[in-house]
């Protein structure tokens, strides 16, 4: 990547809105102020790329979590794709639409910003600002990898294995849409969710060919994996890793998780893996040949229902 400083910036409110933010990210952002960014890629290795945006009243409302929360968890959102790929990061592109009375809350939002690229120990690369009605952060993440992990790469008789723990972040969902306050733990599973960035990497180097960074519920994120490998998928209840005080049938259905749900071959070290991380690698499920394209999920041998799972264009 390249060393360069930032690019000065001309006058005005808006580029001096940018400097606020360069000033606030300091060595978490480099060689902005250019059309685009130059990056270097190392030798042998492909770029990978993607997008997310966030969007207030859709991913959060503002009664809820800290600016700085929220720009914490739209940046991790995004590089939990990386993740999902068992990419290495090699930094993000930031887009604010930013509603005047957001504006001076941009400082605890850069903030958040910051926290996340330092914790992926990557840098933001440069962004837009615009205006409009409603608060939204769109997060483009550039990373690089010699292979990957995709979703149409899982086979039969592939094992499933989920890391960390589930359903902290449904249930503080469900707290904050009731009205109540969520447990320390359930709010902190969804303000500042981790983007298992290296285990990611760890899982590809240790024979998992599959994954997807459980999103829209582990139940609903299991049915993309089987529709992309024209397999089916069965997952057991019992087996699910879950946060202090949520039942699996919930779990199953808990979106913005961001942990990693994998396929290998064969089994995985799964000792090795909390070894290195300090969190667990549990076993959940297999792929089988029957049912393509669907997840079954399994409670003492009979079939429950697994949950719609979050679609954004139903209601």
């Amino acid at each position: 990547m390249s060393e360069r400083p930032h690019v000065p910036l001309g006058p005005g409110v808006e580029f001096d809105t940018v400097r606020r933010l360069l000033e606030q990210w300091g060595p978490h952002a480099r060689g902005t102020g250019d059309d685009a960014a130059v990056l270097d890629v190392p030798v042998g290795r492909r770029l990978v790329a993607s997008v997310d945006t966030a969007i207030e009243n859709v991913h959060f409302r503002r009664a809820w979590i800290t600016p700085s929360e929220i720009g914490y968890r739209a940046v991790t959102a995004a590089l939990s794709d990386l993740a999902a790929m068992g990419a290495a990061p090699l930094g993000v592109l930031v887009a604010f639409v930013l509603p005047e009375p957001w504006r001076e809350r941009l400082p605890e939002i850069a903030e958040g910003i910051g926290m996340a690229v330092a914790d992926a120990d990557t840098l933001v690369l440069g962004g837009n600002l615009s205006t409009g009605a409603e608060l939204g952060i769109t997060t483009t993440v550039l990373g690089h990898a010699d292979r990957t992990l995709r979703r149409d790469a899982m086979r039969a008789g592939d094992h499933l294995y989920v890391t960390g723990h589930l359903g902290g972040a449904g249930a503080a969902l469900a707290a904050f849409l009731a009205g109540r306050a969520p447990t320390p733990e359930h709010r902190e599973r969804f303000t500042r969710p981790v983007a298992r960035l290296a285990e990611g990497q760890w899982l590809l180097a240790h024979g998992a060919t599959a994954a997807i960074d459980i999103s829209d519920g582990l139940a609903a994120d299991a049915a993309h994996l089987a529709a992309a490998a024209r397999a089916g998928v069965e997952l057991v209840l019992a087996d699910l890793p879950l946060v202090a005080g949520v039942r699996a049938r919930d779990a199953l259905a808990s979106g913005e998780e961001y942990e990693l749900l994998v396929a290998a071959p064969q089994p995985l070290d799964t000792d090795a893996f909390a070894a290195a991380f300090g969190t667990p690698l549990t076993h959940v499920g297999r792929v089988v040949d029957a049912h393509p394209g669907e997840a079954v999920v399994t409670d003492g041998g009979r079939r429950v229902a697994g949950g719609r799972g979050h679609d954004h264009f139903q209601g």
